[in-house]
Parts: structure tokens; C-alpha cells; sequence
């Protein structure tokens, strides 16, 4: 296939160099934004007048035509052209003859390319944002069906306080929305076209900048022909999102991963969402949640590549600029594998309620609620924090819990002690005294699932619309 710049050149270039500059292997994933670009390119052109308007409507129903065959498989790809845009203008040149050589009047493959790649962003975070509201749905269910299920509450892995499983769960919830207001303000930055800024000095044709930014569904246009051409902000800033939505991800899975664990047993995977060993017939290992959190650190290095990418290029338009894609596609592909992946694994997995109440029972996680206790009859609270101290060591070595113990035992220590220190540090007492805005109550739990269901509504209601 003869080079655009061919004229310019005596020698053809080596077959390494067009090996080594070719982008259409991973590019080609942007056809149908390719062809939408042009054809609403190709629209105004002929509306202003830059080209015949019968001749823009050949090069429409062309491209047309390309974009139905592509979709049929009756057009394969030509992985010897240099890119994506080169193989749709050679078809339609090929079919259309002069008339589609006229298509690329008034723009250059610098503003084109920056089109197609944020129109592609675009439509992968609605698709990212769908996925994100689906697991956020498929996680407040669960946690809507254990906001009585006492379990540990945790810091440094230790057990510390207690809590429920639904509130637990609630705290992801947290996370992915603050996930789905990021991508909405992603969303938002992205949301504006480059198309227009041609090479990086605009043009001299009287082009018609917000006739195609409304055509292709843009809300603005960019104010810089330089900075159009070259900013990269949009996938720089939506690989971090991804990051920081993968990153809750596997925070997630490392849960997961524990509690499915024989040491914890708080969870059991579904045989469909689980593997066995080829060696050891007893296992049942969380593949899943590890692929989940393996895979963050590949979203995490998409973002560092496209930031080393950019840190040292000049204005305008710089070949290295080419690596932009290839991590933004393998970033976006891997999020909605894994979430896809996610979501059936939590709808179907079985909380084991018994091992997470006899776990919290055997962890001291009510010491606090028993310095409270003494708090309540008048101690200051480092006196009562020094005494439930001594409470739990008595425990250790008596081999009792806070519940077992008896109050004479308790007495002994303090005499502050008096039969209804039982009913204080009951666990479901416990949990249910903490009866604080976002704590984990049962009705303060309700009252999470409550406001995230109307917080993810309105999230929804924003752009982009899914």
C-alpha cells in the first residue's frame, strides 16, 4: 500500500520501519469511532460548502457501506496499512475513487485520531460506570441481608471492635461510588472535541467546529489548536480512575481471599467461581479474587506508562504519542473482565454467619465496650482502659472470654463491676449501641443501604447517561 507522504520520499521505507510505526494491529479496535468521525466530518464539509454536497453524500453512503461490511466480516482488515484511519480512507478511496480522496480536506490524522480516541473513552466509561452500578447494586443486597450478622472488625489484621458483615460490605459500597462520581467527572473532561484542530494550526478552510461537535454528541469544543492535537489528559486521568477502581477491587479480593481461607472460613465461593488444585484434591482456591488483585498492578502500570509517556513532549503532536492507546485499551479491557467476573462470584458466595460470630466472640473485640461500662460508673477512661486490660490478661489465662468470666472474677479486679456488665458487653448489644450516623448499628446499617441506593440513583442520573 503506497504512503500518504510518498511523494515527499525517493526510497520506501525499510519493512522494519513500517513494521515498527504500524499501529492498525490494536488500533483497529477504533473503526466504528473512526468511520462516525468521518462520516460526521464528511457532512460538514459538504454543508459549508469545502466539497460538493452530492460528492459528501457519496463519501457518507461509503463509509456507510465500510462500516456495515466491517460488521458482516465482507471487510477484513489490512494489517500492511500504517493505522486504522489510512485502511478506511484507502477502502473508500478504492470504492469512491477522487470523490473519497476529498474526505480528509480540512483535518489532519493528529486531530482525527485524537477524535476517534475520545469518542472510544467515551463509550467505555458507560460501559465502565454500568458494570460499577451493577456490582454496587449486587454488594448492597448482600449487605442488606446481613445487617444483624456480627463479625470482627479489624485494624493491623488483629481483631479489634465489632461489627456486621452488612456494615462491613457497605464500606466497598462507599468506595465504588466515590468510583462512579470519578468517572462521571472523567466523563465530563473527556467530553470535549478535538476535530478541527487539524496538525496543530487549525485551517484556513471555513470549517464548521460546533455543527460536528453537536453531530457526534460532544457538549464543547476545545479552545486550543495545540493543545487539542496533543493533550492526552483524557486517558492519563481515566487509567487513574481505573487504578483507584482497581486498587478497591483488590482490596476487596484480599477480604475475600482471607475469609474463604481455612484460618478464617467466614466465606465459601460457589464451585462456578472457584478452582482445585492439580495435585491436592482438597483445595478450593479463590482464582477470581487473586486474578482481581494480580491484575491491579497491570492497570497500575498502563497509568505509569502514559504518564512517562507524556512528562517530556513538546508541543504539538509526537509520535510517541502513539503508545497511548495500547494502555488504555488493555486498562479499560481488564477493569470490565474483572468486574464481569465479580459480580456472579458475589451474588453466589455463602456467608458462614457461625464461624464470623464464634471468631468475634473469641477475639476480646467487646474491650472497649467494657471500658465504656466503667466509664459510665464514674472512671476516667485511661483508668478503665488500664483495668479492662488487666480483665483481658485474667481471661487469657484463665482461658475464659469477657462473657465466661465470673463476676467475682471480675470484682477482684474492680468492684466498680456489678451483674450488668453481661448485658453491656453482649455482642449484639454492642454493635447495636453504636448507634452513630454511618456506624455499624443494624438501623444505622439500613440507613447506609437507604442513602447509597438514592447516592448511586443520582450518580446514574448524571453524565454519562447509561
Amino acid at each position: 500500500m503506497e504512503k500518504m507522504w510518498a511523494g515527499r520520499f525517493k526510497k520506501e521505507a525499510d519493512k522494519r520501519v513500517n513494521d515498527f510505526n504500524s499501529s492498525m494491529s490494536f488500533d483497529s479496535k477504533l473503526y466504528r469511532q473512526d468511520i462516525e468521525g468521518s462520516i460526521a466530518h464528511a457532512t460538514m464539509l459538504g454543508k459549508v460548502g469545502i466539497i460538493n454536497k452530492e460528492e459528501a453524500d457519496k463519501i457518507v453512503a461509503g463509509l456507510k457501506d465500510i462500516l456495515s461490511d466491517i460488521e458482516q466480516g465482507k471487510l477484513e482488515f489490512n494489517f500492511d496499512a500504517e493505522d486504522i484511519h489510512m485502511f478506511i480512507e484507502q477502502e473508500l478511496t478504492n470504492r469512491l475513487n477522487d470523490t473519497g480522496k476529498r474526505l480528509h480536506t480540512a483535518r489532519s490524522r493528529n486531530d482525527q485520531v485524537a477524535l476517534d480516541f475520545k469518542m472510544y473513552q467515551k463509550d467505555e466509561i458507560k460501559k465502565i460506570k454500568s458494570l460499577v452500578c451493577k456490582l454496587v447494586e449486587t454488594i448492597i443486597n448482600l449487605a442488606s441481608k446481613h445487617k444483624n450478622t456480627i463479625m470482627c472488625g479489624y485494624t493491623h489484621l488483629q481483631r479489634a471492635q465489632p461489627v456486621t458483615f452488612g456494615h462491613y460490605m457497605m464500606a466497598y459500597v462507599q468506595m465504588l461510588l466515590r468510583d462512579i462520581d470519578r468517572l462521571n467527572d472523567c466523563y465530563a473532561r473527556t467530553d470535549v472535541m478535538p476535530l478541527g484542530s487539524c496538525a496543530l494550526a487549525g485551517t484556513t478552510y471555513p470549517i464548521d467546529r460546533y455543527f460536528v461537535c453537536n453531530m457526534l454528541n460532544f457538549s464543547k469544543v476545545t479552545m486550543n489548536s495545540l493543545d487539542g492535537v496533543s493533550d492526552r489528559d483524557s486517558c492519563i486521568e481515566l487509567t487513574s480512575t481505573l487504578s483507584i477502581l482497581m486498587m478497591h477491587l483488590s482490596r476487596l479480593s484480599e477480604e475475600i481471599i482471607l475469609w474463604c481461607s481455612w484460618e478464617f472460613r467466614f466465606l465459601e465461593l460457589d464451585d462456578a467461581f472457584a478452582t482445585g488444585s492439580s495435585i491436592m484434591p482438597q483445595k478450593k482456591n479463590p482464582d477470581v479474587a487473586e486474578l482481581i488483585r494480580g491484575k491491579t498492578g497491570r492497570v497500575i502500570g498502563d497509568l505509569l506508562t502514559l504518564i512517562t509517556m507524556m512528562k517530556g513532549l513538546p508541543l504539538a503532536y509526537n509520535k510517541d504519542m502513539q503508545e497511548d492507546k495500547e494502555a488504555t485499551f488493555d486498562a479499560v479491557d481488564n477493569i470490565k473482565l474483572c468486574i464481569s467476573t465479580l459480580i456472579p462470584m458475589i451474588e453466589t458466595v455463602k456467608v458462614k454467619e457461625e464461624n464470623m460470630r464464634k471468631a468475634a466472640a473469641e477475639g476480646f473485640i467487646n474491650a472497649t465496650d467494657c471500658a465504656d461500662y466503667l466509664v459510665k460508673k464514674g472512671m476516667p477512661f485511661r483508668d478503665a482502659y488500664k483495668v479492662t486490660g488487666e480483665i483481658v490478661a485474667l481471661c487469657i489465662d484463665k482461658q475464659k472470654t469477657l462473657e465466661t468470666l465470673e463476676l467475682s472474677e471480675y470484682k477482684k479486679v474492680c468492684d466498680l463491676f456489678c451483674e450488668d456488665i453481661y448485658d453491656f458487653i453482649n455482642l449484639d448489644e454492642c454493635v447495636k449501641q453504636r448507634d452513630v450516623v454511618g456506624g455499624p448499628a443494624p438501623n444505622r446499617v439500613k440507613e447506609q443501604i437507604d442513602s447509597s441506593k438514592d447516592e448511586l440513583f443520582n450518580l446514574k442520573k448524571q453524565q454519562p447517561v447509561i
